[in-house]
C-alpha cells in the first residue's frame, strides 16, 4: 500500500548530526545516545521550556542551556520525562549548554537520554545556539546546492539518453544508474516490458509489482504516482501519459530529496516515447493545432483531443520560474499532456473526469469544468482562482460554480444591472479587477496585493480611485455584496 502522511519537511536534505559534530569551530561533543552516522537534523530550534513537546514538529536538534530544570531534578523523574516528550515530539538530538547555568552537563540527563535512545550533545561555553544554528543552516545550504546539482546532471543525462537510437532501455539505464536501483516499464497489461539496473530484493519485485497496479488508469480517482516501501527497499510508480496503461516502476535502497524529481523527469521522457506512438495522440494534436491555425473552431478541434468537458488549470511554482521540463512534468502528474508555458504560469487542458490534486511545490488554480466553447471563461477562472490560491497561500483553490442567489435573476437583467453600476471604472481593466480580487479576499489589503503581484499601497490607490468614482462608501457591506454580485456578471 502507498506510505501514509508523514509530517513536512523542508524541501532540502537533512544534515546528518555526524556533519555538525565534525565542525571545529563548534567544539561540539555527543556525551549519550546512540552513535548512528543515519541521525539527522532538519533544523535547530532553541528552548528554555519544562515541556517542549508542543512546540516541536519533529526532526530538531532541540537546544537548551538547563533554565527550566529545578535544583532537585536529578533525584526525581524530571529527567526522564523531559527527555521522553522530546523523543514523543520526534525531536532528533538534545543540544546542552554550559554555562552560565550549568558548569557540567546534569548525570540524570546522560541517563535520561541513554535510555531512551535521544543523543546528547555538550556545548562548550563558547559555542552560541545561533552559531549552530547558523552551522545547520550553512550546511543545509550545501546539501542543497548538491542535490541541485545532481538533479541538473541527471535531468541532462536523461534528455541524452532519450535522444539514442534505443531510447527506452536507455532511459531505464540512466534512471536506474542515477537512483542506484532499479527501474521498470510496465505494459498496460500490467506485465514487465523492459528494465534495467541491480536487481531487486526478494519481496521487492512483487511489491513494485502491485505498486504499479494503484496508479494503473482505472477510472476518476485514480492517483499518478504512489510510493511503498518492501523489504528494505523503496519503492515509487509513475502513470505515464494520459491514461495509456504504462506505467515506470522504480526499487532503490534509499530515498532522496531529489529522487522523486528525476524519476519524474524519466516519467515525462518515457510519456512521450511510449504513449505518443502507441495511441496516435500526438498526430491528433498536431491536427488540432493546424485546424485551429487555420480558422477551425475550437468546438470542432476539441473531438481530436478527446471526451469533454474540460478544466482549465494554472499553476505556478513555488521556487524558481517553471522551465519546459517541469512543466511537462506537472502535466504528466495531472494526468494530460495538453500544457502551455507562458512566462511564470503553466496552463494544463485537463479532461474534467481527471480531478486535479494538489502537486508538491506548485501553487494550483482549477476552473470549473467547461465545453470548448467556455474555455476563454474557464482560462479567466483558472486565472483568478491562482491569484487567490496565490493570497491565501493555500496549495490548490477550485473556482466557485454552484448556484447561488444571483441565479435567481434573469440574466438579462443582470448583466444590464451590473454594466450599469460598474460604468465608472469599466473602462480600467485595471480598477475592476483590484476591485474583484479586494472583494474576494475580504478587503486584505495584503493578500490582494499578492494576488495582482503589485504593492500594497497601489491596492490602496486603486480602491480609492474605485469609491471616488462609483461615489459610495465601500466599507458598507451591502454595498460590496452588491458590487460582488454586479462583478459577477461581467
Amino acid at each position: 500500500m502507498p506510505d501514509p502522511a508523514v509530517p513536512a519537511t523542508p524541501p532540502t536534505p537533512p544534515v546528518p548530526l555526524s556533519a555538525l559534530l565534525a565542525r571545529e569551530d563548534l567544539a561540539l561533543r555527543q556525551i549519550a545516545g546512540p552513535d548512528d552516522p543515519g541521525i539527522v537534523i532538519h533544523w535547530a530550534h532553541t528552548s528554555e521550556m519544562a515541556d517542549p513537546y508542543p512546540y516541536l514538529l519533529g526532526g530538531e536538534l532541540l537546544l537548551t542551556a538547563g533554565v527550566h530544570v529545578p535544583e532537585a531534578a536529578g533525584s526525581g523523574t524530571y529527567f526522564d520525562d523531559y527527555v521522553a516528550r522530546i523523543v514523543a515530539a520526534g525531536g532528533a538530538a538534545l543540544g546542552f549548554g554550559l554555562a552560565p547555568v550549568h558548569d557540567s552537563v546534569p548525570r540524570a540527563l546522560v541517563a535520561a537520554c541513554d535510555a531512551h535512545e535521544l543523543p546528547l550533545v555538550e556545548v562548550p561555553p563558547q559555542t552560541t545556539f545561533s552559531g549552530i544554528a547558523r552551522a545547520v543552516w550553512q550546511l543545509m545550504a550545501q546539501a542543497r546546492l548538491a542535490e541541485l546539482r545532481r538533479v541538473t546532471e541527471a535531468q541532462q543525462s536523461l534528455a541524452a539518453a532519450a535522444s539514442r537510437p534505443d531510447p527506452v532501455p536507455s532511459v531505464l539505464r540512466q534512471l536506474a544508474q542515477r537512483l542506484g536501483g532499479r527501474a521498470v516499464l510496465y505494459g498496460p497489461e500490467g506485465t514487465e516490458i523492459a528494465s534495467a539496473g541491480r536487481p531487486a530484493k526478494t519481496g521487492a519485485r512483487e511489491a513494485l509489482a502491485r505498486l504499479a497496479q494503484v496508479v494503473h488508469p482505472s477510472g476518476p480517482g485514480t492517483p499518478t504516482s504512489a510510493t511503498d516501501t518492501a523489504a528494505g527497499t523503496h519503492l515509487a510508480a509513475y502513470a505515464l501519459g494520459a491514461g495509456q496503461g504504462f506505467v515506470l516502476g522504480v526499487a532503490a535502497p534509499q530515498r532522496d530529496p531529489g529522487d522523486h524529481t528525476i524519476a519524474s523527469v524519466a516519467a515525462v521522457l518515457l510519456s512521450l516515447l511510449t504513449g505518443e506512438h502507441q495511441s496516435g495522440t500526438g498526430a491528433a494534436r498536431s491536427s488540432a493545432l493546424v485546424r485551429l491555425l487555420l480558422g477551425t473552431p475550437p468546438a470542432e478541434v476539441a473531438a481530436l483531443l478527446g471526451p469533454g468537458p474540460w478544466l482549465v488549470v494554472h499553476a505556478r511554482p513555488d521556487a524558481q520560474a517553471p522551465d519546459p521540463v517541469a512543466a511537462s512534468a506537472l502535466g504528466a502528474s495531472l494526468g494530460s499532456p495538453l500544457v502551455d508555458l507562458a512566462d511564470d504560469v503553466v496552463r494544463v487542458l485537463v479532461p474534467a473526469d481527471r480531478e486535479p490534486a494538489a502537486q508538491p511545490g506548485w501553487t494550483l488554480g482549477v476552473s470549473a469544468a467547461s465545453t470548448p466553447a467556455g474555455w476563454p471563461s474557464a482560462d479567466t477562472q483558472a486565472a483568478r482562482a491562482l491569484a487567490r490560491a496565490r493570497a491565501t497561500r493555500t496549495a490548490l483553490v477550485r473556482h466557485g460554480d454552484r448556484a447561488g442567489l444571483a441565479d435567481l435573476v434573469p440574466s438579462e437583467e443582470a448583466a444590464t444591472h451590473a454594466r450599469t453600476l460598474l460604468a465608472p471604472i469599466a473602462g480600467t481593466p485595471a480598477l475592476t479587477e483590484t476591485l474583484r480580487t479586494w472583494l474576494s479576499l475580504h478587503g486584505s489589503w495584503d493578500r490582494t496585493a499578492v494576488a495582482l503581484s503589485v504593492h500594497r499601497n497601489t491596492v490602496r490607490q486603486r480602491i480609492t480611485r474605485c469609491a471616488a468614482l462609483l461615489d459610495t462608501d465601500l466599507d458598507d457591506p451591502d454595498v460590496r455584496m452588491e458590487l460582488w454580485f454586479a462583478l459577477r456578471r461581467q
